[in-house]
């Protein structure tokens, strides 16, 4: 069945709880035709706004799952309700729960130096998980051959599930990129999931993600990179979710 969808600014966002895009993300590694998997927080949503490739990225994306607080309140104005947060940092334990249990070969890259190993040591001990690949590039999004390169290990090493750790939008355009090339490999974006498994960062508590404030926390965690992110970008999301509200009023539907 067919997910809903509702739509903020440029991006699309399927109307699913946490138990469900579980459930779709298997049904996708089961079919064996590839695909990949977004979630959207209120960055994404901006930055897609003057990213003609970001925006044709997600326009390709197999599932789109709501990553952050206020995007799930912003959807209360909207025509469908989004039932819960689900992030990439939300999903990676237990899809790398579900993999262990499935017997799924998935492939870690991205984050820092020796990052995805210590992921992978703790996603086997933890959850059996059969990390078959790990590589850290510094990824050149204009250099071909490198992405040629990236694209070939992937397939070689028959991964069934690839998350990416680099950042949006570099992780969403690498997929993008890549995705039919290395088949039936599902991707997923995960931000800064690895480092959060492996103990390299540290998450914010549950209180302050549930209250939207996640941001806050990595803010005052990483303030010399983040700062303009948060404090002068993303607040032009205000202005997106008005005129996605302007809009749907327009809407003779």
């Amino acid at each position: 069945m067919t997910a809903k969808r509702l739509t903020i600014g440029k991006v699309p966002i399927d109307v699913l709880t946490f138990s469900e895009a579980l459930e779709r993300i298997e049904g996708l590694v089961n079919a064996r035709q590839g695909g990949f998997v977004f979630t959207p927080n209120v960055d994404h949503i901006v930055t897609v706004e003057d990213h003609p490739e970001f925006e044709a990225a997600y326009a390709k994306a197999s599932l789109s799952l709501a990553d952050g607080t206020p995007v799930v309140w912003s959807s209360r104005l909207l025509e469908h309700r989004l039932p819960e947060k689900i992030s990439g940092s939300d999903l990676a334990g237990p899809l790398l729960e579900l993999a262990g249990r499935k017997k799924w070969r998935v492939a870690f890259l991205g984050a820092g130096p020796g990052v995805a190993e210590k992921a992978a040591q703790i996603a086997h001990e933890k959850w059996k998980t059969d990390v078959v690949y790990t590589d850290a590039p510094m990824v050149k999004l204009d250099d071909a051959a490198q992405l040629d390169d990236i694209a070939h290990k992937l397939k070689q090493a028959n991964a069934d599930l690839v998350l990416m750790a680099f950042g949006a939008p570099k992780q969403e355009l690498l997929i993008h990129r890549i995705a039919d090339r290395v088949k039936p490999a599902v991707l997923l974006g995960i931000g800064a999931s690895l480092d959060f498994i492996a103990g390299t960062v540290k998450r914010a508590p549950v209180v302050m993600q549930k209250a939207g404030l996640e941001w806050l926390f990595r803010l005052g965690q990483e303030p010399r990179r983040l700062w303009r992110r948060y404090l002068v970008n993303d607040p032009k999301y205000l202005l997106i979710l008005a005129k996605t509200l302007g809009a749907r009023g327009r809407d003779p539907r």
